[in-house]
């Protein structure tokens, strides 16, 4: 299978089951369009036909060409991969990270916020540190042969529980020489807390820190205020900055949400860019169609624009000596990830799971809150061994509609959750959120293309 697309001055030619990208000339480009579908005294009509000067021996030429690369699996390679996802899925039962919610709470107000601020459809609630060292031990006990693991601090808002977050990170410390393990602890916060212990304790501890931020005054205080009404910008932009800065611009994001709001949201990112940040994200709302915050289709064409401009800009900023990182366009073409995480995606509800703050575990944290795909507990393990086997077997093998799709071996099938909330199934799609992904997809590869062009 492969994907032909033209973006930014680009003729780009992607082999899905192969990974490899061609950089082509038109006249290439077309004559592989043709290449399985037409004879080639067909092929060499309708390219002669199509552009003066090509003669017979330059279609010969290309032919060859595009016939080599057939022949070392660079072009038009077969799907060898089919079938064996849930054989690599099923392999163990070892769990690699955990999601701590330290905090069903929160001190901001937001109204598109899918855990219904911070409490999940459920009352308000704080992990104590009993439940979380349990956690820990759990996830050690169910590693296995893993060395490294990771460990998400969650909310709601988790510096309201600052105190369990130090104790657990401690605790954590404690147990990593006699278990031959490694933490890496990841903070994800609305800034209203954060101060330099805050700062101080992170910039040692955390692996990453993530920092929610919606991008421009108006546009993040439109939804992400406190229970006063007021935005939170101008309190957490200064505190970003400190954080950033004093981390050396090193492992955190500044992550946004864009809703039908604004569709513009390159100048959100732009914007973020500008205040000094260098490591962003920004993500579309998760919300029910009925929301006015909802996307739309006839956002669609917009946003797939706003990732064309991102793309242009973020080259013409590296070329000027200003870059920046987009979590979505973070791609490596040659030594990217395993087939087995291509095939698997996340390890939601099998290497990945959610904790609630009284130890209930979820298959992540969309799904907390929602009693049909409770888990089991940190205590007893993961008693609901049948709804794992389901997730176990939640791949991009498991979707007939990812069958024919050329950037499945990217999403590795999509969001579970995103699947479930969209068609009641984990193994549904989410057809909106397909589309968004395979456009992040073509900008991303062609920013690679565009940077090895250059070399």
């Amino acid at each position: 299978m492969i994907h032909q697309y033209k973006l930014n001055g680009f003729n780009i030619v992607l082999d899905t089951y192969s990974g490899a990208v061609h950089l082509v000339d038109d006249v290439a480009y077309d004559i592989i369009a043709l290449f399985e579908t037409s004879r080639r005294d067909e092929i060499e009509r309708t390219i002669k036909e199509r552009y003066q000067g090509v003669s017979t021996q330059d279609v010969d030429s290309c032919l060859k060409e595009i016939e080599a690369l057939k022949d070392s699996k660079q072009l038009f390679t077969e799907d060898i991969y089919f079938g064996k996802a849930d054989m690599l899925k099923q392999k163990n039962d070892d769990i690699k990270a955990l999601c701590l919610h330290v905090s069903h709470t929160c001190n901001l107000n937001c109204s598109y916020c899918f855990a219904s601020q911070g409490k999940y459809q459920g009352e308000r609630a704080l992990m104590s540190f009993e439940v979380g060292k349990q956690a820990l031990d759990f996830l050690i006990a169910n590693s296995g042969s893993r060395t490294n693991l990771e460990v998400d601090f969650f909310g709601g808002e988790p510096l309201m529980n600052w105190d369990v977050v130090k104790q657990l990170v401690s605790y954590g410390r404690s147990r990593e020489t006699e278990h031959h393990k490694k933490f890496r602890f990841t903070l994800t916060t609305n800034g209203v807390l954060v101060d330099d212990e805050v700062i101080d304790f992170c910039n040692r501890e955390m692996h990453n820190v993530v920092m929610s931020l919606d991008g421009r005054p108006e546009v993040n205080d439109r939804f992400r205020k406190n229970y006063a009404g007021t935005g939170s910008y101008e309190t957490i932009v200064p505190k970003f900055q400190k954080f950033a800065a004093m981390r050396g611009q090193r492992n955190y994001y500044i992550r946004g949400t864009y809703t039908h709001y604004n569709t513009d949201f390159t100048n959100d990112l732009f914007h973020m860019a500008d205040l000094g940040f260098t490591q962003l994200s920004m993500e579309p709302v998760v919300c029910a169609q009925s929301d006015p915050c909802a996307l739309t289709q006839e956002d669609l064409p917009v946003l797939f624009e706003q990732y064309e401009i991102l793309a242009k800009e973020m080259l013409k900023r590296e070329k000027e000596g200003n870059p920046f990182t987009f979590y979505h366009y973070m791609i490596d073409l040659t030594h990217g990830p395993c087939i087995y995480k291509r095939l698997s995606g996340c390890g939601s509800g099998t290497e990945y799971l959610a904790v609630t703050p009284w130890g209930e575990l979820f298959p992540c944290h969309q799904f907390v809150g929602d009693s049909k795909y409770s888990m089991g507990n940190v205590w007893d393990g993961v008693t609901n061994t049948e709804l794992r086997g389901k997730f176990c077997s939640c791949n991009v093998a498991s979707r007939p509609e990812c069958a024919d799709c050329w950037a499945k071996l990217y999403c590795s099938g999509g969001c579970a959750a995103n699947a479930y909330h969209a068609t009641g199934e984990i193994t549904g799609i989410y057809e909106y959120g397909c589309e968004l992904f395979r456009k992040r997809m073509e900008c991303a590869i062609m920013m690679q293309v565009a940077k090895s062009d250059l070399d």
